[in-house]
């Protein structure tokens, strides 16, 4: 009954348009500033010509920090693209569990320079964890509870394998904060799995088929 009363009082995309447009347009710009402003955590100073390999090596933290959080911020605005592909209808419960994830998104840049700048710091690991693992958490609310009043159409299929994805690597990001206790320089190596998994299960895909 919630979820039809819901619908009742939702808005149709077909009939606001505008609107809905402005709303995909305020999120995108916030994914675009996001993954801007973690270029702004690199530089090297002033150095000699010498002295600038030695100067780009030291940048080696931050590098790594900017390559994974552009990674995984690129993957977050696909998969908010495609959900709001799916959407209908829309409500004020929908744009605001859209600010409290864009929330969790533009703090990734600060995150990520604190990953690069205390790379080798617990509370770095941890924070960027957290950070994380916020992201993945408040999009699955947000896509949970619109199929559910149904604001936006999806397979049940699609729904629980995204659901399940979104958990699993939750789960990476948690499983490393334990790890960022006992080694924080080991931790950031159990992040690689969520790349290395989808290539190496390509892999054995394209074996099974030979």
């Amino acid at each position: 009954m919630a979820a039809v009363s819901r619908m009742e009082t939702a808005k149709q995309r077909e009939e606001n348009e505008i609107e809905f447009a402005r709303i995909v347009a305020f999120s995108d710009g916030v994914f675009a500033i996001a993954i801007t402003l973690l270029v702004l955590q690199l530089g090297v100073g002033e150095v000699s010509n010498g002295e600038l390999g030695k100067a780009l090596l030291s940048e080696r933290q931050d590098l790594f920090a900017y390559a994974i959080s552009f990674a995984v911020i690129g993957r977050f605005w696909l998969v908010h693209h495609r959900f709001f592909g799916e959407v209908t209808h829309f409500d004020g419960r929908l744009i605001v569990l859209n600010l409290f994830y864009l929330a969790w998104i533009v703090l990734l840049p600060f995150s990520s320079q604190i990953l690069g700048d205390y790379g080798g710091a617990e509370a770095a690991v941890i924070l960027y964890a957290i950070n994380l693992i916020g992201v993945l958490l408040s999009g699955l609310l947000m896509f949970v509870d619109a199929r559910r009043a149904g604001l936006a159409h999806a397979s049940p299929e699609e729904a629980r394998a995204g659901a399940r994805a979104a958990l699993i690597v939750a789960s990476v990001f948690a499983i490393s904060i334990p790890v960022a206790v006992l080694n924080p320089h080991l931790a950031p190596y159990c992040w690689l799995v969520l790349f290395l998994g989808p290539i190496l299960s390509h892999v054995g895909k394209a074996r099974g088929q030979e």
